[in-house]
């Protein structure tokens, strides 16, 4: 069994995880405004990705083998919250690393 998104969601989270402690060092992860959005950025998550991968009528499906098969809240894969928080937390580094670039950071 493969398990491709699982295991492509866990290296992104990792690899972005590893870019800001061993790279970048913006200090994105202890700022209290970087966990507050994403706590939002999972207010939308849940009820559009639950919509979108309710086993009863999905609009996007997945391969049984490519997925771990865990599904919380609702209908939604695990994976998935592994895939958001790696694609939203790289757009903010990225972003805060181009701000240090440009010498207009505001480290609160």
């Amino acid at each position: 069994m493969a398990r491709e998104y699982l295991v492509a969601a866990v290296a992104a989270a990792v690899l972005v995880v590893l870019l800001e402690l061993l790279a970048l060092r913006t200090g994105l992860f202890r700022r209290p405004a970087y966990w507050i959005t994403m706590v939002i950025v999972l207010g939308f998550q849940v009820p559009v990705d639950g919509w979108l991968t309710k086993l009863d009528a999905p609009v996007v499906l997945y391969a049984d083998w490519a997925i771990s098969g865990v599904r919380i809240p609702w209908d939604i894969p695990v994976e998935d919250f592994l895939y958001g928080f790696a694609m939203v937390t790289a757009v903010l580094l990225l972003w805060e690393r181009r701000r240090g670039a440009h010498g207009s950071v505001d480290r609160r």
